[in-house]
């Protein structure tokens, strides 16, 4: 199996919906061990999950914005498992005023709040499992590529383009330590986290429209998690600070197909 043997720390499952809950569940059915994180009101959510997805999943606490919380669970790990196989950091929040069309009005106490938990938590949770990663291992941050300015996005998109430079530097520091560092850029997805996002329903109705391969914001959840495990797997020991995309095409392509004769029918008087 892909990931037999493996010791995974998976961040970031709230409900079965989640990204983050879908790696696990393919993770479990490699042959991984896996432990999960969660913290505050929403633990509840993540333990529950964890009881479907195998009983007796344990669940450590992590709130990515409390500094103390990074060597207790280095400690937690080193107890339970003594080693580290991989990671997956599916961690990220912005406040509402920083998103849905306000990136002028936005005051930096919310970017600093987006920042620190979506962006700067990769880097710490990195130095948090560095001891236990000694034979080499793999990080994977989920991500929605950000080279260019989405509508809605906002401060989010400046926190996820900030996640990809992350990303190369981590595999800069860490890949002389054999732990491989890339980010997961997967297509809008229908998540909790998604919804929170004002106008996400008009931004997925259009990507299928672009992706040469079609995109289902409600179905696709399948192609990103098995990617995911497959970057957490042996099986790509020279890739590392990527960005993977799967989002059915949509980034290799300029703008939505066109009929070549919308012109000369618009020009005729004929319907289009």
């Amino acid at each position: 199996m892909l990931l037999q043997g493996k010791k995974l720390l998976i961040t970031g499952v709230l409900t079965p919906q989640s990204i983050a809950y879908g790696v696990a569940e393919h993770a479990l059915e490699q042959g991984a061990e896996i432990i999960l994180t969660g913290f505050g009101r929403a633990r509840s959510l993540t333990e529950r999950s964890a009881k479907r997805l195998k009983e007796g999943t344990e669940v450590l606490e992590l709130d990515v914005s409390n500094p103390e919380h990074f060597p207790a669970l280095t400690e937690a790990l080193r107890q339970r498992w003594g080693r580290v196989d991989g990671v997956l950091h599916a961690i990220a929040f912005a406040p509402e005023n920083a998103l849905g069309g306000n990136f002028l009005n936005t005051p930096w106490e919310s970017v600093q709040t987006a920042f620190r938990i979506s962006t700067f938590s990769l880097k710490e949770l990195a130095v948090a499992v560095l001891p236990l990663m000694s034979k080499g291992g793999s990080i994977v941050a989920l991500d929605f590529d950000n080279r260019v300015a989405w509508p809605i996005y906002d401060w989010m998109g400046v926190c996820k383009a900030g996640l990809e430079s992350a990303v190369r530097y981590l595999a800069r520091d860490l890949g002389p330590k054999g732990i491989r560092v890339n980010a997961l850029a997967a297509g809008p997805l229908a998540t909790v986290a998604a919804k929170g996002i004002p106008g996400f329903k008009s931004l997925q109705q259009g990507w299928g429209r672009q992706a040469p391969l079609g995109w289902d914001a409600r179905n696709s959840h399948d192609a990103v998690t098995r990617t995911a495990c497959a970057l957490l797997s042996d099986w790509m020991p020279s890739t590392t600070g990527e960005m993977i995309h799967v989002d059915g095409g949509y980034h290799a392509i300029g703008a939505p197909p066109v009929d070549p004769h919308e012109d000369e029918k618009e020009e005729s008087g004929q319907p289009g």
